[in-house]
């Protein structure tokens, strides 16, 4: 991933909060045929060293995962996206100033790296439906529960899926917040971004901007 110096982020708590806040992840990896791309959603277990570990299942019918399994050494790339919001000029202090100034793409994004094994072993997948099911169930007011199904429709349905676990052998960070435009700008853009606060992800950006852009006290 091209990184500029002033959007790197390395501190692992912030990488992992992005992963968890945003669990549906593109697993990328070479095929025959070339790249083969799949959007899973993960869990992530932190506290793995050095860098954590990823949990998911995906169809037993995804060929992905036999391409892994034939190919154990091959390492994956898992690419999870943060905010990301459409910076116009407009919003640039700059603009009034010079002129020169053009569109930009503000954005967090994490990419993880590492060697996965495929788990074919129906503990280990309940146990896994069941924790991802708990992991977005719990703020409900009737969280929802794996054991809610009868539990033959629960086991004919882990009949057709399959797990990966992957070590994370690097993870990388970039936040491009507008942390590269002068304070004004920056200021702007927090503005500009609370204002058009009807745009997903919005309200997350500008809390990101002002944050990196030394604009709050967080």
């Amino acid at each position: 991933m091209y990184q500029p110096p002033h959007f790197i982020e390395t501190r692992l708590d912030v990488l992992h909060s992005l992963i968890r806040a945003h669990p549906l992840g593109l697993l990328v990896s070479n095929g025959q045929d070339g790249p083969v791309a799949n959007p899973l959603p993960f869990l992530l277990d932190g506290d793995v060293p050095p860098h954590g570990r990823l949990r998911v299942h995906l169809a037993r019918a995804n060929p992905q995962w036999r391409m892994l399994a034939d190919n154990p050494d091959m390492p994956v790339l898992v690419v999870f996206q943060g905010a990301d919001t459409y910076v116009t000029p407009s919003w640039y202090e700059t603009k009034r100033e010079t002129g020169k100034v053009v569109p930009t793409w503000n954005y967090a994004i994490v990419q993880v790296r590492g060697r996965m094994r495929v788990i074919d072993d129906k503990d280990w997948l309940a146990g896994q439906i069941a924790e991802l099911t708990a992991s977005h169930e719990t703020k409900r007011a009737e969280p929802w529960k794996v054991t809610d199904a009868p539990e033959a429709f629960i086991q004919a349905q882990i009949k057709g899926i399959i797990g990966l676990e992957i070590e994370i052998t690097s993870i990388e960070g970039k936040w491009k917040v507008s942390q590269n435009r002068p304070v004004a700008d920056r200021a702007g853009v927090a503005e500009g971004l609370e204002t058009d606060a009807g745009s997903t992800g919005t309200a997350e950006m500008a809390n990101l901007v002002r944050q990196y852009g030394g604009l709050s006290g967080d």
